[in-house]
């Protein structure tokens, strides 16, 4: 049975035009990258680094056995730590796929897993009454129609076997293996709320390769039309080297609000928590979870969204780091969820070492340090009925102090005119991020 969920109430000022309102208020998803590089364990991109070609590949289909694999435990760890949607990669540039694909045998059915884990997936995301998002790669290394180019694992042979491994390689039939499988994937699973294609690389500035592939590589237009055709509202990342819904940065926290030629866009960054996106054992290069969190907060103060990955193991489970990280946010959220979802951007200057997110006439106050006793909030004076602490909305005292007042020996002044400030307590709250719930006078916002 399909359920259907309608968009959540938003208190996001105005969403924009395109957009689906349940995207910019939401604010926080799960990504989860898991396949057949879950078993060597050494990176997603394990098959391009090592150069592995697809025979050697093709192994580890043989002992693809996730006996542990339990979305529903997934899901649940997602919506406890207040994420909202989650996405799953269907198939990664190994060209391994995780439904049972009618266009492949190189397959999970065609595994020790032995059904269609894309299913189980989508059932448990929905029971839980979180949105469902398809992660989807362009490449595939596997495909025997995808052209050598210098992302591909053969890019370092002689030329001869260059040449050799590309005769009758044909990308046109390759994008119609392309487009078929999204057709299955859009069809057949019900309501499908995001699509994030994975990647477009013709033309790149920082890692230009030699026989990049583009828009006309995967036929985007039309991807994108059959897209919108099979699920009409879904929202589409910007990777297929056309416009999409969202822009999509990628291991860094943008400075300021995206925009694109000048004009304000929503966007979505993609995260991890060691650097790596598919399973990786020895890699603790882990960041904190506080980190984790302020990285949220301060994509939301510039209205964007976090897409946090985690990578289950070869045996379908979240590992302890995964866990561990997931439990701190949901401590977090627990009580300072509506300084998240619903909020964006602030028209109020916070101040150093803060970050504002506002919803509707509730300003809040992310404090990423904890000052002694008082903080000073410029723009503020007169525009605040009450102040409070989120964590157990404690009430704050606040007071606008006279610029002309000079500081003296126990008394503050020398403020600029229109600040407000807020007595803290002296002993900082047990929380990751201490937030201020303020409330605005009408008018103030």
């Amino acid at each position: 049975m399909t359920t259907t969920l309608t968009p959540t109430d938003t208190d996001v000022d105005t969403a924009p035009e395109g957009i689906a309102p349940w995207f910019v208020h939401d604010r926080f998803g799960m990504f989860v990258h898991w396949g057949l590089y879950a078993l060597p364990a050494r990176h997603e991109w394990v098959m391009n680094y090592e150069k592995i070609p697809t025979e050697q590949y093709e192994k580890y289909a043989k002992y693809f056995d996730p006996d542990l694999y339990d979305p529903r435990a997934w899901a649940r760890a997602a919506k406890a730590a207040g994420m909202k949607y989650v996405v799953l990669t269907t198939k990664h540039h190994e060209g391994f796929c995780l439904w049972d694909t009618r266009l492949t045998d190189y397959k999970a059915t065609n595994t020790p897993a032995g059904r269609d884990l894309v299913r189980e997936f989508v059932d448990a995301v929905r029971a839980e009454g979180l949105r469902v998002g398809f992660y989807h790669s362009l490449l595939d290394w596997h495909h025997p129609d995808f052209t050598i180019d210098g992302r591909h694992p053969r890019r370092d042979d002689s030329p001869d076997e260059i040449a050799r491994l590309q005769e009758g390689r044909d990308m046109a039939k390759y994008r119609e293996y392309l487009h078929g499988q999204v057709r299955e994937l859009l069809t057949d699973y019900g309501r499908i709320d995001y699509l994030f294609y994975d990647f477009s690389y013709e033309v790149e500035h920082h890692h230009p390769v030699w026989g990049g592939k583009g828009k006309d590589d995967w036929g985007s237009q039309e991807l994108l039309a059959l897209t919108r055709e099979l699920q009409p509202g879904i929202v589409v990342n910007d990777r297929l080297a056309i416009p999409g819904d969202i822009v999509t940065p990628e291991q860094y926290q943008p400075s300021e609000p995206m925009t694109v030629d000048g004009v304000e866009v929503p966007w979505e960054a993609c995260q991890t928590i060691n650097g790596s996106w598919g399973y990786f054992r020895d890699n603790h290069n882990h960041k904190a979870p506080e980190l984790m969190i302020r990285m949220l907060i301060d994509g939301v103060s510039k209205n964007g969204n976090m897409l946090l990955n985690v990578g289950p193991t070869a045996r379908g489970e979240l590992d302890a780091v995964a866990t561990h990280a997931l439990d701190a946010f949901a401590e977090w959220m627990r009580r300072h969820d509506r300084s998240i979802h619903g909020a964006g951007a602030s028209a109020f200057e916070a101040p150093v070492d803060a970050r504002y997110t506002q919803r509707g006439d509730r300003l809040y106050l992310h404090l990423f340090s904890w000052p002694f006793e008082h903080i000073h909030l410029p723009g503020l004076a007169g525009k605040v009925e009450y102040a409070q602490l989120l964590n157990d909305a404690s009430e704050l005292s606040f007071r606008e102090i006279d610029p002309s007042t000079p500081a003296l020996t126990t008394g503050m002044g020398g403020q600029p005119a229109g600040t407000l400030t807020l007595q803290l307590p002296v002993v900082r709250p047990d929380v990751a991020i201490p937030v201020v719930e303020i409330f605005l006078r009408e008018g103030a916002r």
